[in-house]
C-alpha cells in the first residue's frame, strides 16, 4: 500500500482572510511606535516570520521602538479577532480530503495564543491531523523549518506532500523543504508573484481549488 499524502495548509492568508487585519494591526502598531512604515510595505511582508518583518520594515529603528512595534501588533491584532473568518469552500476542501485518505496539517508559525484565534475562526479541528506553531521551530518562512516540521508530525516524505499558501515566502519555503507549491491569491499576492516563488499551480482561492482538485498536482497525487 502507498504511503498516505500529506497537504500542507498555510492558515493566515489561505484558508482564514486575516493578512489585511495584520496590515491594520502593523499599521498601528507602528504609528504608536513611531515608526513610519508605507502600508503597502506592510502588506508585501506579511506572511514573513515577524522578526525578519521588522528587520526589512524598521530595520534603522531602535531596539526599544522595535520590540514596542512587535507588542503592539500583538495587542492590535488580538483586538481584531473577531473579524477572523474563514474563507468559503475550505471546509468542503478539507472535508473532501479527508475523505480521500489525505493527511491534513495547518502548517503555521503563529504564535499559540494567535493559532488559537486562528484556529476557534477555522473551526475544522475535526478534519485536521497534525498543527505546527512558532514552538515548533526556531526560523520561520521563508526557511523551509516549518514545513518539515509539519512533515514530520505526520511522519510523511516531501515526496508524498504538497503545501498550499497565499504568499511567496510559502514558496521560497517549500522549495527549500522539497515540496510542490500550490499558490492561492487570497493573501493578496499575484499569480506571477506565486510562479516565481515556485507554484506549480495557481488558484483565487480554496474554493476554486477544490473544484480542480483531481486535475491539481494534489489530485495527480492521490492516484
Amino acid at each position: 500500500m502507498a504511503e498516505r499524502a500529506a497537504v500542507l495548509f498555510d492558515i493566515d492568508g489561505t484558508l482564514v482572510d486575516s493578512n489585511y487585519l495584520h496590515v491594520q494591526a502593523w499599521r498601528t502598531a507602528f504609528r504608536k511606535a513611531g515608526i513610519t512604515v508605507d502600508d503597502w510595505r506592510v502588506h508585501r511582508a506579511i506572511g514573513m516570520d515577524g522578526d525578519r518583518l521588522l528587520d526589512d520594515l524598521a530595520g534603522g529603528a531602535s531596539e526599544a521602538d522595535r520590540t514596542a512595534a512587535k507588542d503592539l501588533h500583538a495587542s492590535e491584532y488580538a483586538d481584531l479577532a473577531g473579524e477572523l473568518r474563514r474563507f468559503d469552500g475550505t471546509r468542503p476542501l478539507l472535508r473532501e480530503l479527508r475523505d480521500r485518505g489525505v493527511l491534513i496539517v495547518l502548517a503555521t508559525s503563529a504564535p499559540p495564543d494567535e493559532l488559537a484565534r486562528l484556529r476557534k475562526a477555522l473551526d475544522c479541528d475535526d478534519l485536521v491531523d497534525a498543527v505546527t506553531n512558532a514552538d515548533d521551530v526556531e526560523d520561520a518562512k521563508p526557511q523551509p523549518d516549518i514545513v518539515q516540521a509539519a512533515l514530520d508530525k505526520v511522519d510523511v516524505d516531501t515526496s508524498r506532500a504538497v503545501l498550499v499558501g497565499d504568499a511567496v515566502w510559502d514558496g521560497l519555503a517549500a522549495q527549500r523543504a522539497g515540496v510542490p507549491f500550490l499558490g492561492v491569491r487570497t493573501g493578496g499576492a499575484g499569480p506571477e508573484e506565486l510562479r516565481g516563488a515556485g507554484a506549480a499551480e495557481v488558484y483565487d482561492d480554496v474554493s476554486v481549488l477544490h473544484g480542480a482538485l483531481d486535475a491539481s498536482t494534489i489530485g495527480r497525487l492521490l492516484r
